[in-house]
């Protein structure tokens, strides 16, 4: 996530852009065009979320200047928008993130675990909800809630079933011996580290929101 930011009038100007897409008002926290956001600026998407609240309210006094400037003319703010992509392909990078520390946490979760595998951590997140909802017997390509996942996320369900078994290897209760070492296996890992003791409930609220980015 982004640390010691120094935001930027030009942030505003993206962000409006995304709220005034239709349909208009605050869009979902891990929307893809929030998400896609979060990566070009470096910005977790829930800090963005809350700049987009703050968009929604008019909060400022600089916020209702960028609405009486741009809220009834989305053309001249799209024009403005890429403007501004234009000129910080050409020669502003730089300055356009002077003042921010970047660490990448919430960026990996959106990347693939490896350089031949479609998922991400963000997926085995999802992955991991599903797996709390099925018995091992059920983590096959018929089952019907494997099949809905895999072709919300557009990947095989075959792919999914991987990781659901993966996951086994991970899950103490099981107690599986078998000794792994992919890259599947140690992304797994981390994801049932992060969340495979915290409370059900608030991963499957977690996933609910994960799954926007989808839609």
């Amino acid at each position: 996530m982004a640390k010691n930011l120094k935001w930027q009038d030009e942030y505003w100007l993206l962000l409006m852009q995304i709220y005034l897409h239709k349909p208009v008002g605050i869009k979902p926290m891990y929307s893809r065009e929030m998400v896609d956001l979060s990566m070009e600026l470096h910005i977790a998407p829930n800090m963005l979320f809350n700049k987009m609240c703050q968009i929604a309210n008019h909060a400022t006094p600089r916020i209702e200047y960028f609405w009486e400037l741009y809220g009834n003319n989305p053309r001249k703010l799209n024009q403005a928008v890429s403007m501004l992509r234009e000129m910080w392909g050409f020669n502003n990078a730089l300055e356009f993130y002077e003042g921010v520390e970047t660490q990448e946490s919430f960026e990996r979760d959106f990347k693939p675990i490896s350089a031949d595998s479609v998922l991400t951590p963000m997926m085995l997140t999802l992955i991991l909800d599903l797996y709390f909802r099925l018995t091992p017997i059920t983590m096959v390509e018929e089952t019907p809630e494997v099949k809905e996942l895999a072709k919300m996320m557009n990947i095989k369900p075959q792919e999914l079933v991987e990781a659901l078994k993966t996951f086994q290897h991970c899950d103490p209760y099981l107690n599986r011996k078998e000794v792994l070492t992919s890259d599947l296996f140690l992304a797994c890992r981390q994801i049932w580290r992060r969340y495979g003791n915290a409370n059900p409930e608030d991963l499957a609220s977690f996933a609910e929101q994960l799954k926007e980015y989808f839609k």
